[in-house]
């Protein structure tokens, strides 16, 4: 996992550090320090760490500049944003961080055209979020005997949130216990979040067809005024 990086935006009604030499607004993405060595990125930003709704936009590098492809509303958890070392599991906060997406998944099937690894969502499939199982923050098909059902989520009974979903790699490579399980991307529910990113399925769609692996996307969330992790520059 990388450092903390900062999602800044600048705003300003003259030229300024978010502005290119000819006052046009220079793209998220070209301003921040790292955004996963990829061509494509999603961009998760909120007005600030307590809220709960935002804005999810996905960009690709062309050329040398970053041009946006598509956006939609967001929605993320109920408690606001965090930074990912100082997230707690169980605090329905979203951490916040650039993090690369290991695979979609779904009840519903994958989209035409989609590339990403897809893993269907059937009866059997849950997210261990049990903490004492070596199984941690993990999809496992079936539960395994040390990974309890209390503590976890079986995928199947979150419809409409899991007919689309990506996996955002917070606490996946090398999982500490106790920060986090099981945070996604996916199709909004009713309202805020328990901490993943939501929007609207038809934009969870437009993503899925859009992602490359080849291409190495990654998502950056952060805050539009930088309090969180994301840094410009």
């Amino acid at each position: 996992m990388r450092p903390a990086v900062a999602l800044a935006l600048v705003s300003a009604s003259v030229c300024g550090l978010a502005f290119a030499p000819d006052c046009s607004p220079v793209p998220l993405p070209a301003q921040m320090a790292d955004t996963g060595g990829g061509t494509q990125l999603i961009t998760a930003q909120a007005p600030a760490t307590d809220s709960t709704s935002g804005t999810v936009t996905w960009w690709d590098l062309r050329d040398g500049q970053w041009v946006e492809t598509g956006s939609a509303p967001a929605r993320f958890g109920s408690k606001g944003l965090v930074e990912e070392g100082a997230r707690k599991q169980g605090t329905n906060t979203t951490p916040t961080g650039l993090y690369g997406l290991p695979f979609a998944f779904g009840i519903k099937a994958a989209p035409a055209g989609t590339r990403l690894a897809f893993r269907a969502v059937k009866d059997s499939s849950w997210w261990c979020e049990d903490n004492d199982s070596t199984s941690y923050n993990r999809w496992v098909d079936p539960l395994p005997a040390d990974c309890r059902a209390s503590e976890s989520e079986k995928l199947i009974s979150y419809d409409p949130q899991y007919a689309y979903g990506l996996v955002i790699g917070f606490n996946y490579d090398q999982p500490v216990r106790g920060r986090g399980a099981g945070i996604f991307l996916h199709v909004n529910g009713q309202a805020a979040t328990a901490g993943c990113v939501s929007v609207p399925e038809d934009a969870m769609q437009q993503i899925l067809k859009w992602a490359d692996p080849d291409r190495k996307p990654h998502i950056a969330i952060g805050t539009v005024d930088g309090a969180t992790a994301i840094t410009s520059y």
